[in-house]
């Protein structure tokens, strides 16, 4: 019994030293250089939200400010909350 236990800890604790740290560690997305996969990534960002940061981005130039994103039709202060954490502007 105390080697399936030993056994059972060391398990979880290479699982939980390996499976998050990509998830963690993984960089903020930059919104002016970033590609539609790479948007998709970011929390509440699909393909059509993506396909619109592209497009804005081409046709205004690139974003001053992470905000600038509420100047795109369908993102909200509520949406840019929920991404914030995982987005930047280079």
């Amino acid at each position: 019994m105390k080697y399936l236990k030993q056994l059972l800890l060391t398990l979880l604790t290479l699982i939980m030293l390996t499976a998050p740290l990509n998830a963690l560690a993984s960089a903020p997305v930059n919104i002016n250089t970033a590609s539609i996969e790479q948007l998709q990534s970011v929390t509440g960002v699909g393909l059509k939200t993506a396909e619109k940061i592209i497009a804005y981005r081409q046709a205004h130039g690139n974003f001053s400010t992470v905000e600038d994103l509420c100047l795109i039709k369908g993102i909200g202060k509520t949406s840019l909350t929920k991404m914030s954490a995982q987005i930047c502007i280079e």
